[in-house]
């Protein structure tokens, strides 16, 4: 069973910047697709993509982060990261990570970014 467990969340004013951290606890997840999805807050919105790279490093990003959001990963140590600069209110939700696995995705329990006015 893997398990991510993610870290770096928190309040920031609005144009700040936040880095997240996403360690996996198994080396499965260094050969295969990592990405950060969040859930904006109301109980009904699906989590969106915001970033995910491949094992190769290739990119995805959300129009809505390009040029202000990075995804990154370091392969020896199984984590993945985000670092997210100028961000703005609508940047609030949960940030997941995921793992990309077949039959089954991992995820993490999610950590709170909360971008105040």
């Amino acid at each position: 069973q893997v398990q991510l467990v993610e870290s770096g969340g928190g309040l920031v004013q609005a144009g700040g910047s936040l880095r997240l951290s996403c360690a996996a606890s198994e080396s499965v997840c260094s050969i295969t697709t990592m990405g950060w999805y969040r859930q904006a807050p109301g109980n009904q919105r699906e989590r969106e993509l915001v970033a995910s790279i491949t094992n190769r490093g290739s990119t995805n990003y959300a129009n809505f982060v390009k040029g202000r959001f990075t995804i990154s990963r370091d392969i020896a140590k199984n984590t993945v990261y985000l670092q997210m600069n100028s961000l703005k209110p609508e940047d609030t939700g949960v940030y997941y990570c995921q793992c990309r696995m077949w039959p089954t995705d991992y995820w993490g329990q999610g950590t709170q970014v909360t971008v105040s006015s």
